[in-house]
């Protein structure tokens, strides 16, 4: 880890099969998103975290995150740039907890688009804010209209915390986290 930058750190190494790829051996992947909710920045943690002053309402970006479960065509929450062949993916599990003045998206789907994360995120943000309603997410992606869902939410608080491989890969699993967040979420 000394050679490392400070940002990253190495937790575990295992020797795995030629076979196995980072990338396209995973069968899902799991972000979370954390927002500090709070009238005045963070003094501490700053960076790792996206800052919103105005009070979000999570029960109704609950409502709204619900129509992306499932497998669907995730068009208008791709960026521009992106080159995946097909906007098809299994968005397996989208929740939104607050713990104080912290609020965590935490999702998982079979794999992402392009600033898949922060799009949705960004449009569920407008339904936090009373600028939309929860069925606003529904019609987005019926609209299959990436011109029509809101801006990118910021990439600070994006953390990628878990990735699923197949069992026979034996890789292991860590404390999701980020690991500033209290236990309950860890």
């Amino acid at each position: 880890n000394s050679n490392l930058p400070d940002c990253i750190a190495v937790r575990w190494a295992k020797q795995v099969s030629d076979d196995f790829h980072a990338r396209f051996s995973a069968t899902a992947r799991r972000y979370r998103y954390v927002i500090y909710n709070n009238k005045f920045r963070p003094a501490i943690l700053g960076a790792g975290l996206s800052h919103y002053h105005q009070e979000l309402n999570i029960e109704l970006m609950q409502q709204a995150a619900v129509h992306l479960l499932g497998e669907n065509d995730f068009t208008s929450f791709r960026a521009i740039q992106c080159q995946s062949h097909s906007p098809f993916r299994n968005l397996m599990h989208l929740h939104l907890s607050r713990v104080g003045q912290f609020i965590v998206l935490d999702i998982k789907a079979n794999a992402f688009l392009h600033h898949m994360v922060r799009n949705i995120t960004g449009s569920l943000l407008q339904v936090g804010m009373g600028l939309k309603d929860p069925e606003w997410i529904a019609e987005l992606l019926a609209a299959k209209d990436r011109t029509l869902a809101a801006a990118t939410a910021k990439a600070e608080g994006l953390y990628l915390v878990d990735v699923d491989y197949p069992e026979h890969f034996d890789i292991p699993k860590m404390p999701l986290g980020p690991l500033f967040l209290p236990d309950s979420f860890c």
